[in-house]
């Protein structure tokens, strides 16, 4: 029985015409590409690896003339910040900041958005914008005028306590309401940020499910915690993480109010790195800082994905 003999298949070369208009087309993407690679590297990356090299090492300002005679001393600012007091306060603080304002501030943003999500809500646009001009205001302009707001003696707040009869306190400089002073600002200027992320997740919800919800008897109680906030949990995701890295990395609220005092009751690990970098000038201590907040930051993140990720 003869067996056919299939042709050998060749492949037809590509023009030398098509190989450079198609490298042509890649270069013309670089290109575009290049400027912010550029400044990529040199403003983002450059600096992290920098920053990074010397946190290993003591560089202070002897090195900032001669940076090659720094002195590499391994994970010895690592080992310190272990045992160092004011780290470990500063620490304590951070995390009091992250786990009293991450939930009054989505807890309040999401009061509002479900009151501006109703539609017999009239003057929502004012409202809207109400509740978010302080996250566009200058932070700074907002702390010098909250500190204003609970001076002991000439603030709006202690004025109003005492017209009811009521002895204000010295909000500012009381160890145990300095902390929680600070922290009603910042859920104060955060509240219309997480405000318009939750009310543009409760508008994606379809009406569908409501009505459906509605022709079973659902209650409003019901409808929130079997439709609503189902729906909202990659919403939710979201605003937990952006909200919580805000408050990680807390600085201009408790520097411009307070300094971190009253007894370092409101350094945070930001301000903490602050100090030794800009104040003693110990700019390998403050990279390892840095960096044991950037841990920080990434595990409270998987954390929050491990458990407000949306289920499958």
């Amino acid at each position: 029985m003869a067996t056919a003999i299939e042709p050998a298949r060749t492949t037809a070369a590509v023009p030398p015409a098509a190989r450079w208009s198609g490298a042509r087309r890649h270069l013309t993407g670089w290109a575009f590409a290049a400027p912010w690679v550029i400044i990529f590297a040199i403003f983002l990356a450059g600096p992290i690896l920098a920053s990074l090299a010397m946190s290993f090492t003591d560089f202070g300002l002897k090195d900032l003339r001669n940076p090659i005679g720094t002195n590499f001393i391994g994970v010895g600012n690592y080992t310190t910040l272990a045992s160092d007091p004011k780290f470990l306060a500063a620490a304590g603080n951070t995390a009091y900041f992250v786990l009293a304002g991450v939930p009054l501030t989505l807890g309040v943003g999401l009061l509002a958005a479900l009151g501006l999500n109703v539609a017999v809500v009239r003057f929502k646009a004012l409202f809207r914008v109400g509740y978010y001009l302080p996250v566009v205001t200058s932070i700074v302009a907002i702390a010098v005028i909250w500190r204003y707001l609970l001076h002991p003696d000439l603030g709006l707040i202690n004025v109003l306590l005492s017209g009811v009869g009521i002895d204000g306190p010295n909000w500012l400089a009381n160890p145990a309401l300095a902390m929680p002073a600070i922290i009603l600002m910042a859920v104060w200027r955060n509240v219309g940020f997480v405000m318009v992320i939750f009310l543009a997740g409760l508008q994606g919800v379809p009406n569908d499910l409501y009505e459906a919800g509605r022709i079973d008897g659902t209650r409003k109680w019901s409808e929130f915690r079997w439709i609503t906030l189902p729906m909202l949990r990659p919403t939710l995701l979201f605003a937990a993480v952006i909200t919580s890295i805000g408050y990680l990395q807390l600085f201009e609220e408790p520097f411009v109010m307070t300094a971190g005092g009253p007894l370092d009751r409101t350094l945070s690990i930001a301000m903490y790195v602050y100090e030794q970098g800009f104040n003693f000038l110990h700019f390998g201590y403050a990279a390892a800082i840095s960096y044991a907040l950037f841990v920080a930051i990434v595990v409270l993140t998987i954390v929050q994905f491990r458990f407000l990720r949306p289920q499958t």
